[in-house]
């Protein structure tokens, strides 16, 4: 069987993803958000993740599971994927300090709820603590993007997104397929396809740069016959 055609996906530039952050300052999902653009964890995966999947002290989070609504139990908690979605992923610094943030704003909440706490031991609740709807978090993350004043995308964007923008940073491909939990590096390089050629043609423009010859240097008017510049100093 061959590579699947990648869907087409309209992720944002570094610029816009600079707005879309700033829009989530405050947000009690800011975290959510963050994390979505740094790690490109798929929706499912960011409202599946327990508290202890993640180590804060090492940086680090195990994705195990995925958050998602079934016709016959509801909201349910899902293996990954795949078997290459269950994967643990480096966190940056970024993130790790509002993951603290975050988790602090829930002690708080838990205890404004009191006994009408729900302990599901997820990172990010209702402010109840029950797990969060995936079309509740869409519906949270498109008005962020009219607060940003950005053009409507799907949340699934954030993760081509955070793809993109790692490629543009010269990220190798299997760095990138690890973090998003690819299959193979096949379909990490055909979904990305696109970039990659872009890229190419910005690495021979720099190189047929270099290659070309030098421009002659231009002698300024009052010149003269000065000697060059160190000459000068040494007399």
């Amino acid at each position: 069987m061959g590579t699947p055609r990648p869907r087409r996906f309209e992720p944002l530039t570094a610029e816009e993803a600079r707005a879309l952050l700033t829009a989530t300052d405050g947000h009690r999902l800011s975290a959510l958000f963050e994390l979505a653009l740094h790690t490109g964890l798929r929706k499912g995966e960011l409202l599946g993740l327990r508290w202890e999947d993640l180590d804060l002290a090492s940086g680090t989070a195990s994705i195990r599971r995925t958050l998602q609504r079934t016709n016959s139990a509801g909201l349910t908690a899902l293996p990954t994927k795949t078997q290459s979605s269950e994967r643990r992923i480096a966190l940056p610094t970024e993130c790790l300090r509002s993951l603290e943030q975050h988790r602090d704003r829930q002690v708080q909440e838990r205890h404004t709820a009191g006994v009408g706490w729900k302990a599901s031991g997820y990172v990010f609740t209702r402010p109840d603590g029950s797990p969060i709807e995936g079309a509740t978090l869409t519906r949270h993350f498109d008005a962020l993007l009219r607060r940003a004043r950005l053009r409507r995308i799907r949340f699934h964007d954030l993760r081509h997104s955070a793809a993109t923008l790692l490629l543009e940073q010269g990220v190798e491909f299997v760095v990138i397929k690890e973090l998003l939990g690819h299959a193979h590096i096949g379909v990490t390089a055909t979904v990305y396809a696109h970039v990659r050629l872009r890229l190419q043609r910005d690495a021979i423009d720099l190189l047929g740069n270099a290659l070309r010859e030098p421009a002659q240097p231009t002698t300024r008017p009052d010149d003269g016959d000065a000697p060059p510049f160190c000459e000068a100093l040494v007399r």
